[in-house]
């Protein structure tokens, strides 16, 4: 006699990510067919395997007794294990924390988790193994996993969470102007019910997450924020990370972002204002993620080549409608997009007939960025 079926089991594939969710799980069925369990630790639980349902079940980076692997193995399971050797973990199921990314990080001496995933990147950054390379991939599908679990997207791929990407240079100084118009303009717009998402690295990145930390306080905290950290202007200065944790320090509460870096800029210090960090090898999909998540609207401050190739690349979303929708794109910056680079004017010829013509915005002004935004929202292909 067959065993019961769960109600979740008609074809769809199930995902748990957690013990609590196993054990609520099994309240509902004794079948685990079509199920993927995902880095749980089942040493020292006493559980029934016996009666269980086990048809199309994967057990990824999970922990067991050896007699219970033996048993699940032999009534078909699949268990896939990674390497004790790797510095990550490819079956993880949520986003990264820079506390986690900074372990073991000191003021003498960099020995962070996030330096050592970088090391061990490095030494296959160019000609991957089959193995190191398939973990990778696995990594940065966990990492695309973790992503739809807190932005909730609906059958039309619209996120529940209104995300507008900040671009921008990562060498721009914590002095330059467009440093503290970018932090401004972050955390105008999370204090609007927006959820501000940059590269995750320093400079404008560092700026977009800054500001968005500082959502919900006086304006007076952002711009003294900001005064100590122009004390390590530049990502390359000795100081500053330091700075960064006096900020941090001073101020232990802040409202939430997400950064999406990756470690094939590895020499980039994690940004420690992001709450949410999706950390990928692969920076094709990392940039690609970005910016079709951003379906609320993207905003370019000044940067250079990798700035420019983000609006071209974004500017060929809305081109097509790729993921649905037709968002805004705002520049920041009117002599750096319209005069020095002629780039707004171009884009501008480009969209000429396009319905994502009139989503396109130039200024100077953070205020009039939220004006903006708020009157032009995403538009449905």
């Amino acid at each position: 006699m067959p065993m019961p079926h769960n109600k979740f089991e008609a074809g769809r594939e199930i995902t748990v990510h957690s013990i609590k969710s196993f054990q609520q799980f099994l309240k509902n069925g004794l079948s685990l067919k079509n199920c993927t369990l995902q880095n749980l630790d089942f040493t020292g639980l006493s559980i029934q395997w016996d009666k269980l349902f086990i048809e199309n079940t994967a057990f990824l980076g999970c922990k067991f007794e050896l007699q219970e692997e033996f048993f699940l193995r032999e009534k078909g399971a699949t268990i896939i294990n990674a390497p004790n050797s790797l510095p990550y973990q490819p079956f993880r199921h949520k986003l990264y924390h820079w506390q986690e990314l900074m372990d073991g990080y000191s003021f003498e001496k960099d020995n962070s988790q996030d330096l050592k995933i970088y090391q061990h990147f490095s030494r296959h950054k160019y000609n991957p193994g089959i193995n190191e390379a398939l973990w990778q991939r696995i990594h940065d599908h966990s990492m695309d996993d973790a992503l739809r679990d807190i932005l909730n997207f609906d059958a039309q791929g619209m996120t529940d969470k209104k995300c507008i990407g900040i671009m921008g240079g990562h060498s721009t100084l914590r002095t330059d102007p467009f440093y503290q118009k970018t932090a401004e303009t972050a955390k105008l717009l999370t204090e609007n019910g927006f959820l501000i998402v940059s590269g995750g690295g320093p400079g404008i990145m560092e700026a977009s997450n800054l500001g968005a930390y500082f959502a919900g306080r006086p304006n007076a905290d952002l711009k003294q924020a900001i005064l100590r950290l122009r004390r390590a202007p530049h990502y390359s200065d000795k100081n500053f990370h330091t700075q960064a944790f006096e900020v941090l320090e001073k101020y232990p509460e802040g409202a939430e972002s997400l950064a999406i870096p990756t470690w094939f800029y590895g020499h980039e210090p994690s940004n420690l204002f992001a709450s949410h960090i999706a950390k990928y090898f692969s920076n094709s999909i990392r940039e690609d993620t970005l910016l079709s998540i951003s379906l609320y609207g993207i905003i370019f401050a000044p940067g250079s080549a990798g700035t420019i190739q983000e609006i071209f690349m974004d500017a060929t979303q809305n081109h097509y409608g790729t993921f649905n929708y037709f968002s805004p794109m705002i520049f920041l910056g009117k002599e750096f997009y319209e005069i020095k680079t002629l780039v707004y004017p171009l884009l501008k010829q480009l969209a000429w007939g396009k319905k994502y013509f009139d989503l396109l915005h130039l200024t100077d002004e953070p205020a009039d960025v939220l004006h903006f935004l708020l009157k032009h929202p995403p538009l449905k292909v």
